[in-house]
């Protein structure tokens, strides 16, 4: 009566739930789908479909799988693990995003209203438009079909419970953190280098002419030199994210040898 449910067994109940674990643990992670912006019944039935989507192309080779509780709970729990490593590789992405939009939007003034109303809070408006484009490119070069494709991939190398921390899976997490500042530099460069110039001349105006009211002419200078080396330097800003999205296929690959320790 319901094909996409054929439990025949207790073990074929057991095997769906850590599916659905794997499945859940890859899209928390990632911003795109798991993001507080998302509501959680979305999130909810996103992974209960995809999980019955996945489900019948995996159940080929079901392994066998404890009955008690307890070891079935910290299958659970590792597999979970498995789609979380796999998610942050997306999310260390938007985190570096967010982090250039921070940093842009400190440098042309955009946080200033927390200065003058804490109860305001900082408004990341930069980081919320850079993050959207990047959503934007990660759609539109199909990197999430990548995610789909890793996940089945991962039962052929990565059976249920092979999830353990390992010194490599600790400095290969660590050198993606690094890397995430890095990236979010490069993004930033272009504008912080041109707000940077911008301060010196405004520095040396200062200097020359103390009657000027520097304060209240750099804050629209900065908007607006700020604002024109973002546009002018938006080509440079995707073809830098291009890049990294595109090097997430091979870290996925790297992290599976990592995981199955070979």
């Amino acid at each position: 009566m319901f094909p996409l449910l054929p439990f025949l067994n207790l073990n074929e109940i057991s095997f769906f739930a850590l599916v659905l674990a794997r499945l859940a643990g890859i899209f928390s992670a990632i911003p795109l789908f798991g993001g507080d912006r998302v509501p959680r019944t979305i999130r909810v039935a996103l992974v209960l479909v995809m999980t019955l989507v996945c489900y019948p192309v995996l159940k080929t080779k079901i392994p066998q799988l404890p009955a008690d509780t307890l070891s079935l709970l910290i299958l659970i729990i590792r597999e979970t693990l498995i789609g979380i490593s796999l998610g942050l590789l997306s999310r260390i992405i938007f985190t570096a995003v967010e982090f250039c939009g921070q940093l842009v939007g400190m440098q042309m003034g955009f946080s200033m209203s927390s200065m003058f109303d804490p109860s305001m809070g900082q408004v990341p408006l930069l980081a919320t438009f850079q993050i959207l484009l990047a959503t934007l490119l990660f759609l539109t070069l199909e990197i999430h079909h990548v995610f789909i494709r890793a996940i089945v991939e991962s039962y052929k190398i990565m059976p249920p419970g092979t999830w353990q921390m390992s010194g490599g899976l600790m400095r290969f997490f660590v050198t993606l953190t690094s890397g995430m500042f890095v990236t979010g530099v490069k993004l930033a460069a272009p504008v912080m280098v041109a707000l940077l110039a911008t301060s010196v001349v405004l520095g040396i105006m200062a200097r020359s002419f103390p009657q000027m009211n520097i304060f209240m002419l750099s804050m629209p200078l900065n908007i607006g030199v700020g604002m024109l080396v973002l546009g002018l330097s938006l080509l440079i800003f995707i073809h830098t994210l291009e890049i990294s999205f595109e090097n997430i296929g091979i870290q996925i690959n790297t992290l599976f040898k990592i995981l199955s320790g070979a």
